[in-house]
């Protein structure tokens, strides 16, 4: 099944994109067109393709719903909502190097385009972009919001360097992936969900209470990409049918596969610690393996639980009804099954 989108996505699209559309215009011309391919702005060759960057918009969605919540105006939380979403793609640039990614939204990844040096750049200056937009605006404000942005980002390398270590490892404890996806995803989902009130000026329990549901959420949304990873159709991916099984990465399915104990596990381990390239079949019988193993149904059912305990979190949590609804909206949408 394929959720409909909520509106306030497209609505963060529309305020969002051409303020970062407008950033990634004062890079140097080398840099800027591959951040502009990156983004969807532009075609390799650079020629402009679209006015706002392509994407699904969640971060700066939530951005701008967290700016609503402290009852200021969507468009007070632009900044915000658009250096959320440099961010977001600085690490989306930099993941496809480090997993040898070769597609992304339905395209050749920047690195196989542009070179692995030149992407790196380009995730590097979106970073730097990010921070630049955030402390144009009025202090203090600005700099808490730009403090949480980089709490963030810490917490999101560490995760990436979690994620990079695993693969030379077969000793990861279902925890410890539960870290990994904690650092890697749902801290920046926490940071896109209340960086909208901390730049607005909002109090601390609310920006609190969001941090916690967008925390939830993310893990949510990690385990479901990661259950896409293995059984999701390419055209809702954008990438290869199994791609992470290909890489052989421990997602969170496949580490509750490993670790379960079973039959089905051993053979698993045994499978991704071939030498060998895995093959088509190879791949299809690792998916099963995972299934077999309880992976998949472990990952639906933690899923479930991490969506439900991000509802709790709004629920505790004071702010305009229309606010409280759009949030769990976009929670159901990021989370839905779509295979």
């Amino acid at each position: 099944m394929t959720a409909t989108i909520p509106a306030g996505v497209e609505t963060a699209r529309d305020l969002v994109g051409p303020a970062i559309a407008a950033a990634v215009a004062t890079l140097s011309p080398d840099v800027r067109a591959v951040a502009a391919y990156h983004l969807g702005l532009a075609d390799a060759d650079g020629t402009p393709s679209a006015a706002v960057p392509s994407g699904k918009a969640l971060r700066p969605a939530l951005a701008l719903l967290s700016t609503r919540a402290a009852g200021a105006s969507p468009e007070q939380g632009v900044p915000a909502a658009a250096a959320v979403e440099l961010v977001h793609n600085f690490s989306l640039v930099h993941d496809d190097i480090m997993d040898g990614d070769t597609e992304r939204r339905h395209k050749p990844t920047a690195w196989t385009v542009f070179g692995v040096g030149a992407a790196i750049l380009a995730g590097d200056a979106m970073l730097v972009l990010a921070q630049d937009i955030l402390l144009e605006g009025p202090a203090p404000n600005s700099l808490w919001a730009s403090r949480c942005l980089s709490a963030s980002v810490q917490r999101l390398i560490a995760g990436q360097g979690a994620d990079l270590a695993f693969e030379r490892r077969d000793d990861i404890t279902l925890e410890q992936c539960r870290q990994m996806a904690g650092d890697k995803t749902a801290a920046l989902m926490a940071c896109a969900c209340s960086i909208g009130a901390i730049y607005v000026g909002a109090p601390a329990d609310l920006a609190m209470g969001l941090a916690g549901f967008g925390a939830h959420a993310g893990l949510a949304f990690q385990l479901t990409d990661d259950l896409l990873g293995i059984w999701g159709a390419p055209e809702v991916t954008g990438k290869p049918v199994r791609a992470d099984l290909r890489a052989r990465k421990k997602s969170l399915p496949v580490v509750a596969a490993l670790t379960s104990g079973t039959a089905a596990a051993d053979q698993l381990g045994a499978l991704l610690a071939s030498p060998d390239p895995l093959s088509e079949d190879d791949l299809l019988r690792a998916a099963a393996l995972v299934e077999e193993a309880g992976g998949r149904a472990w990952a639906e059912t933690e899923a479930d639980s991490q969506l439900a305990a991000a509802g709790q979190c709004l629920s505790d949590t004071q702010m305009p009804a229309d606010v409280r609804a759009e949030f769990a909206g976009i929670a159901e949408f990021i989370t839905a099954r779509q295979s």
